[in-house]
């Protein structure tokens, strides 16, 4: 009897320990937790399978290629973070006083899309400048190479998906995405806005020929992405998902599937912004993730591995894309907080001067910071969205205070900052 009554102590001493094992903040892999001291009393395996235990599973309609069901769990860690996101970025939430008028916002989606388009370009290859690539964008000037038109693709997309935000996902609107986000990029011109045909299988590897995923072969496909169209819409699973991890899965499967050739990760990041507008998060107008995945590929890339490698748990790349997320609305904010900075301190200088609209301030702005840019009336009415007329005569009323240099280049009208623009200020 005492014995038993030990061996209960025991138990009940490591059910315990177990029980508080599972408390940490962290949501740990097995190869990360390895590596780390046990809690007192408990061996690494004993810590793992605490882990493992205290993980209540939501299963999802994604299916990976043993055709387990992918799932993720919902640790605080993570309830926490998708609670900033709806009081930073929800339906509910009030506009920034930046983007409350008309012409800000419009200036700031402007500059918004162009940085998406020009990241997640980056992250594929392209090798275009960004000063070169927004005075492409902004002058309606054709591609020259295939990086400026990764770029413009990417652009014309996001612009295509504020259109689309109210319409339901289909296969045939990813298919139309994928062209839009690929045409003459790729290296079979056939391949935009189709699924991979049989005989055009891929992996997902490195330089060095590291095969890291290999995706569902081609029959699958079609299968695949009607279910991915019904887990957008909101049709499966029959219980409650919310939005952001939503819109996050929708990413991580496009990207699993891998359905297209080439251009699946652009493809993948204009689903979630579709998501995350279709779903009522309007401030993504304005939010690049790809500006801040960029800067930690390697997190970004591994959590893709951490889900794949233990037992389909999506729960991994939902706590890495939650940061993104959480650090691409404190960038949009911090830089709103610095264009405010900015147009104020401009306005102080410019206080001598009257006659002056915001548009002008805008571009002289801009100026300040691009010795020897140069303006055309179309460039300056597409990024504001005025008349030719009224864009026109911004210009000209610049030039003729001094502020921009006219000129000719062959027949087209350009404006270019003097080298001492600064100087021509009022101090």
């Amino acid at each position: 009897m005492l014995q038993r009554c030990g061996g209960l102590e025991e138990t009940l001493l490591m059910l315990s320990r177990l029980a508080t094992a599972a408390e940490g903040d962290d949501y740990l892999h097995w190869d990360e937790l390895r590596h780390r001291p046990p809690p007192e009393g408990l061996s690494h395996e004993q810590w793992w399978l605490a882990e493992k235990l205290s993980r209540r599973p939501t299963p999802l309609p994604l299916l990976a290629s043993d055709g387990q069901a992918f799932w993720f769990s919902q640790p605080p860690v993570l309830l926490q973070g998708l609670h900033q996101i709806d009081m930073q970025a929800g339906a509910s939430v009030v506009a920034p006083e930046a983007v409350n008028t008309r012409s800000t916002r419009d200036r700031y989606l402007l500059s918004s899309l162009m940085e998406e388009a020009i990241t997640s370009s980056q992250m594929e290859g392209a090798a275009t400048t960004r000063d070169v690539a927004k005075a492409m964008i902004r002058s309606r000037r054709p591609p020259r190479d295939r990086s400026e038109r990764m770029i413009l693709n990417n652009f014309l997309t996001m612009q295509r998906i504020q259109e689309l935000r109210d319409q339901p996902l289909t296969p045939q609107l990813v298919l139309d995405l994928h062209r839009l986000v690929s045409e003459d990029t790729l290296d079979d011109s056939a391949d935009a806005g189709r699924l991979r045909p049989a005989g055009k299988e891929v992996v997902v590897d490195d330089v060095y020929g590291t095969v890291f995923h290999v995706p569902p072969p081609a029959e699958e496909l079609p299968h695949r992405m009607e279910e991915l169209c019904r887990f957008a819409n909101g049709e499966t699973p029959k219980v409650f998902i919310h939005p952001v991890v939503r819109a996050i899965a929708l990413h991580f499967w496009l990207a699993y599937d891998h359905p297209f050739c080439d251009g699946n990760g652009r493809t993948a990041r204009a689903l979630f912004y579709w998501a995350m507008l279709h779903q009522g998060y309007w401030l993504f107008e304005f939010v690049s993730i790809s500006s801040v995945i960029n800067k930690a590929r390697g997190q970004y890339e591994r959590s893709f591995l951490l889900s794949e490698s233990d037992d389909n748990d999506l729960t991994y790349f939902l706590l890495a894309q939650v940061k993104v997320i959480q650090q691409a609305i404190a960038n949009l904010h911090a830089y709103l907080e610095r264009k405010a900075g900015e147009v104020g301190a401009l306005q102080q200088r410019l206080e001598g001067m009257d006659g002056l609209n915001h548009r002008q301030l805008a571009l002289l702005r801009h100026a300040l910071r691009h010795s020897g840019f140069r303006y055309t009336v179309l460039s300056h009415q597409n990024s504001h969205g005025v008349s030719h007329q009224t864009a026109r005569s911004d210009l000209q009323k610049l030039a003729v205070r001094g502020l921009l240099l006219p000129g000719k280049d062959g027949r087209r009208e350009i404006f270019r900052v003097p080298e001492d623009l600064s100087a021509r200020l009022p101090s």
